[in-house]
């Protein structure tokens, strides 16, 4: 397998969609078309095999606010084909993210996000990644979900607080 990793920020296509939905359904990873339709709107970057085009992985990002956090921040989540998993492409696809939002982020006239949210739910990952800053990620840990997951944030370059406390929202934001 030959992999590539394609952004995709606000240039997903109806085929593009298409191949998302029949990936996350030949996986059982989001079954209803319609949620699996709203995700594949939001995707960054999709993984391909350049032998056969196939899609391997994608990231998807939606903005929001997590009230513990409070500040904007692009929710990301990663889903890897089980063929894919194991293939050392984590952090490669997941630097690839952080940049493309990066740049998009900083061609905006007013910044709307300070970086990248994750909250780790490989628990083998979790376990891998202890330290309070990871540097290949640059991924700082900010505490935990309510799931018991580590939440981390990659800040972006230059990065400042957009929001005082009186806008932060009390509840968790919900997320399709």
């Amino acid at each position: 397998m030959s992999l590539e990793i394609v952004p995709v920020w606000k240039q997903v296509t109806p085929e593009l969609s298409s191949e998302l939905i029949a990936m996350w359904a030949r996986n059982r990873a989001l079954p209803d078309p319609t949620k699996a339709a709203e995700r594949a709107a939001q995707a960054v970057a999709v993984g391909r095999d350049t032998e056969t085009g196939a899609l391997w992985g994608v990231g998807t990002a939606v903005l929001g606010i997590v009230p513990s956090f409070g500040q904007p921040t692009y929710l990301y989540r990663q889903f890897f084909d089980v063929g894919a998993r194991g293939l050392k492409q984590t952090m490669p696809f997941l630097n690839c993210i952080r940049d493309t939002l990066e740049a998009y982020n900083a061609s905006l006239p007013k910044p709307e996000s300070v970086g990248v949210m994750i909250e780790l739910q490989n628990d083998e990952m979790a376990q891998r990644y202890r330290d309070m800053f990871e540097e290949e990620a640059r991924a700082h840990f900010i505490g935990w979900s309510p799931r018991g997951r580590q939440l981390r944030v990659m800040y972006f370059d230059g990065a400042r607080i957009l929001l005082g406390p009186d806008a932060v929202p009390r509840q968790r934001p919900t997320t399709t």
